[in-house]
């Protein structure tokens, strides 16, 4: 309906309500063992392969070792793939984000504030900030014939609901 220079993705982050068990401590001993964790981090990842994350009142970055994506597909190599597959299944426990009731979906207007407010309110224990995806990715995705992941893509603008396209 747009074209894809008049497109914007926006990131599309995630709550998440408790650390499966684990302390804080232990959750970032075992952060530790996949990723590189920056302490004073930003509330917004810088590039790709890099999330930020809210815990405990406290921003911090996480950053994919070198060669880690060798050998990954296009869509197991985006990064809402990548903390599913590092992150949310192997440590926290989430292995359908469908359906798990642990996690929330914070599309990108909503910003790194809304992050903060369910993380500081404990309605969740940790929060990530996503970089988002971009138009390039979903157009290799799609030409590759593949599906996103499932809450990977916040687009805008945004349809209006009730609108009705018709070709003339």
């Amino acid at each position: 309906m747009f074209p894809d220079d008049q497109l914007q993705i926006l990131p599309y982050n995630r709550a998440v309500r408790d650390l499966n068990g684990l302390s804080s401590a232990e959750f970032l001993e075992a952060l530790r063992k996949e990723f590189e964790v920056a302490e004073n981090g930003s509330s917004e990842p810088a590039r790709r392969g890099e999330w930020s994350m809210y815990l405990e009142g406290r921003w911090y970055t996480l950053r994919m070792p070198a060669g880690a994506l060798a050998g990954r597909g296009i869509v197991d190599s985006l990064d809402v793939s990548l903390l599913q597959d590092r992150l949310l299944d192997p440590i926290l426990g989430i292995k359908d984000i469908r359906t798990d009731r642990r996690i929330e979906f914070i599309g990108g207007m909503r910003g790194t504030k809304e992050l903060e407010r369910l993380v500081d309110e404990g309605k969740a224990a940790v929060a990530f900030s996503l970089f988002p995806t971009t138009i390039e990715d979903l157009l290799r995705v799609s030409d590759a014939g593949e599906v996103m992941p499932p809450k990977s893509t916040w687009f805008e603008p945004k349809l209006r609901d009730g609108l009705l396209i018709h070709m003339i």
